[in-house]
């Protein structure tokens, strides 16, 4: 019999190929997130002896008025917030009244607003005068600050006025006395360094929110205003212990439309303002009203003159000057005073 061959079966080994993984996409580099504007907030306490230009300096910093200027000692007797919004951050400067030893209740409540804003302030800048020689006073105002936890900057003013080589000796004598953070030179007049002052702040304020609208330059009410103008002109006027002696007080102020003169059938806003001038003594009276009515006369001119460019339209101002006995040490009239500030 035939041999019969054994078919033989091939298996095919086919290899099963494992699924290919896909390609790895490309991760794209990481977004790095965009940083967070930075913004700083904070009090700025300007302090010193009195008649250094710390009202100047407020001016100068915001570029308008928010606090009057004189040549006469304790022209600033409350505090007055000056308030500078950038992209950066909102410095929140306070005009202190000029650290004295109070011999007065008004005093008193002049130093009181002093240490508070010390308290209270993020930063403390000490302005002193490059003209003037170191003496009592500053010694008095150095030993205030040494019970000071903020940072304290050094503002050397008006070295618009003296010679370079007379700024660095002033420099050496302070770094002695007292560890500041920082010493500028400035003048709050002629603007110079503020640029650095502010830069330098900015950069020490703690990063907070800001603490008031972008509209808001300063804390002071248009009645406290009203009769700080009405101050700094009579200021300008007096002489001796006037200036110590003399307060306004705003009594009423009426807002009201008047017909238009000049436009038939139209009307015109107009403001309606009462002050009381208080002095001390009836001779204090009569130099304050002048021969003939002339000193108050033209006190009224020119403060009525700056309330219309402040409110835009007529002013009619009404003064009137009246003795108050000691008024520097009554607690009601001070009261009204103070109470003005809103």
């Amino acid at each position: 019999m035939p041999r019969t061959a054994k078919k033989e079966t091939a298996t095919s080994k086919v290899a099963t190929a494992k699924p290919a993984k896909p390609a790895a996409k490309k991760r794209a580099p990481a977004r790095k997130a965009a940083p967070k504007p930075v913004f700083k907030t904070g009090y700025v306490a300007l302090v010193g002896r009195p008649n250094t230009g710390k009202s100047t300096l407020i001016n100068a910093l915001l570029g308008q008025k928010v606090a009057i200027v004189s040549d006469k000692p304790q022209t600033t007797r409350i505090s007055i917030l000056g308030i500078k919004t950038t992209d950066k951050g909102q410095t929140v400067f306070v005009d202190n009244p000029g650290i004295h030893k109070p011999l007065h209740t008004l005093n008193k409540r002049m130093m009181n607003f002093v240490y508070s804003s010390l308290e209270t302030s993020d930063v403390v800048c000490l302005l002193i005068d490059a003209t003037e020689k170191f003496g009592h006073g500053d010694e008095y105002v150095l030993e205030i600050l040494h019970r000071v936890k903020t940072p304290v900057f050094l503002l050397i003013n008006k070295v618009d006025v003296v010679r370079k080589d007379k700024v660095l000796p002033i420099i050496d004598h302070y770094k002695d006395l007292f560890p500041f953070r920082e010493i500028v030179p400035i003048s709050a007049l002629k603007g110079i360094n503020l640029d650095v002052l502010e830069k330098l702040l900015t950069e020490i304020l703690p990063l907070a929110p800001k603490l008031y609208s972008d509209e808001e330059i300063s804390d002071q009410s248009e009645r406290f205003l009203f009769a700080e103008i009405i101050r700094e002109k009579i200021l300008k006027y007096v002489t001796e212990e006037l200036p110590f002696v003399t307060a306004v007080y705003i009594e009423t102020i009426e807002k009201k439309e008047q017909a238009d003169w000049k436009k038939e059938g139209e009307t015109r806003p107009v403001t309606l303002i009462r002050a009381s001038i208080f002095v001390e003594k009836d001779n204090h009276r009569k130099i304050v009203i002048g021969r003939h009515g002339s000193l108050v006369k033209q006190v009224g001119i020119e403060a009525r003159r700056e309330i219309e460019e402040h409110v835009g339209h007529k002013v009619y101002l009404d003064l009137q000057v009246r003795v108050r006995e000691h008024w520097r040490d009554s607690e009601d009239v001070l009261d009204l005073i103070e109470g003005q500030k809103g």
